[in-house]
């Protein structure tokens, strides 16, 4: 998050000067004018902090750089300060950090559950991570975080402005894992659930992505043979007089009819998912697809299992065992990744609970979105005492058995697309040889 320093002066007349950070220009100079009408100070500069390039000479060798400051006299009186002859400095034009890889976090947060377990201190774990990370914006942001803590600054702060490298809820579990008593815990918690949530988007394209690319390119070659290239050939048996068989004449009347409509066909094909991907992107769309995706059969009982065992591991995670846990039921339905289920529990479960007293299990009950077996595994760890280790139970149970059935869901797929091809090429091979078979009549 870009970073920026204020100077002003108080109504006392003294100088003020502080760094925050804000997610633009613009939104820096909103939060200054607040504070400039609710302190009475006046503003002198604000100044956001860009990367320089620089060329400097110190004992007779050139050396190049780029180095981040708020302006360029200041980074050029650190450099004189440190011994150098600077010769030029210019803004660098194009401060593109790149991303951070999914595999770069995993391995960042695996890394320091391991770590944490062999009993270093995080400042240490964030050198080592530091100094062997590759991707130059995974190396900032570690710099960043290290910085940051040894400042003092709180957990949600120091992680929350990273939301888009780690995601929103490995921030917020990060950020829980620095105030916790079991770092290592939470920290392998976390990339376990990157990873399976990983996984799952990984098999997810499998299943569902390149088949369904692989039968509209299908179908797309079976317009474009019907609708322009057989019509080119049937035609010349028309203007030589000759019979034309059943078959063939029924695929020039097709043809012709996808000549006069094809617009309509075209819409018919592509509206779907235009109106798919806007209500995807639309939090009312989104809430009513998800409600109906868990209904599927097949994938939807899948992503349905995934969604619970996701809620069950970070349940398992977050849990304390003393009094409701409201936030951790909060979180762990944030985490779930169905905004219907999500919206259920919050709207369902937690009201209960804090409104009429129920018990956690009735609660989640009352939502109506965990399976039977979730239920009972919630109820008999709530009678026994073990809730916690339940909640563990199930989500290591609903692990494997997705993992299972996504394999088989796979082969089935492609089974399908293969012999969806094979019926494709075996048509348009009868078609043509009964065409080039028509003898004159």
């Amino acid at each position: 998050m870009p970073q920026f320093r204020l100077q002003a002066v108080s109504s006392a007349g003294k100088q003020v000067k502080t760094e925050f950070e804000a997610p633009s220009k613009k939104e820096a100079k909103k939060k200054v004018d607040r504070l400039a009408q609710k302190q009475g100070f006046s503003v002198r500069a604000l100044d956001q902090k860009q990367t320089y390039l620089y060329k400097a000479r110190r004992n007779g060798k050139t050396i190049k750089g780029e180095q981040e400051a708020y302006n360029k006299q200041e980074l050029e009186r650190a450099l004189v300060k440190l011994g150098y002859k600077v010769e030029k400095i210019n803004k660098k034009l194009f401060d593109f950090k790149g991303g951070v890889p999914r595999n770069d976090v995993v391995t960042f947060i695996s890394l320091s559950a391991d770590l944490l377990r062999q009993q270093l201190t995080f400042d240490e774990i964030l050198t080592l991570l530091h100094e062997d990370t590759t991707n130059q914006r995974m190396k900032e942001v570690i710099k960043e975080i290290q910085k940051d803590l040894k400042e003092g600054k709180d957990g949600k702060e120091v992680y929350g402005k990273h939301e888009d490298v780690f995601g929103k809820f490995a921030a917020y579990m990060l950020s829980v894992a620095s105030t916790s008593g079991n770092m290592a815990l939470v920290f392998d918690s976390t990339a376990k659930f990157l990873e399976r949530d990983a996984e799952f988007k990984k098999n997810l394209r499998r299943s569902l992505m390149m088949p369904t690319v692989t039968v509209i390119a299908v179908i797309a070659t079976l317009l474009f043979y019907v609708g322009y290239i057989f019509p080119a050939q049937a035609e010349m048996l028309l203007e030589f007089d000759m019979q034309i068989p059943p078959m063939t004449m029924a695929t020039l009347d097709m043809s012709y009819w996808l000549q006069d409509h094809w617009i309509l066909i075209t819409l018919a094909h592509v509206l779907p998912f235009v109106v798919l991907f806007a209500m995807w992107k639309h939090p009312k769309g989104r809430l009513i697809l998800d409600k109906y995706l868990i209904k599927l059969p097949i994938m939807g009982d899948l992503m349905h299992k995934t969604s619970i065992e996701i809620f069950s591991r970070v349940f398992y995670t977050l849990y304390s065992g003393s009094g409701e846990n409201i936030e951790v039921i909060r979180v762990a339905s944030e985490a779930c990744r169905n905004t219907y289920m999500e919206k259920q529990i919050k709207e369902q479960a937690i009201k209960s609970m804090l409104k009429e007293g129920t018990g956690l299990v009735e609660g989640l009950e009352s939502t109506g979105v965990f399976t039977r077996t979730a239920i009972s595994r919630f109820r008999l760890g709530a009678e026994s005492g073990a809730l916690r280790d339940n909640a563990k139970q199930l989500a290591d149970y609903y692990e494997v058995q997705t993992g299972y059935k996504m394999e088989s869901i796979i082969d089935q797929i492609n089974l399908f697309v293969n012999l969806f091809i094979m019926v494709a090429l075996i048509a348009i091979t009868v078609v043509s040889s009964e065409a080039a078979l028509v003898s004159p009549a």
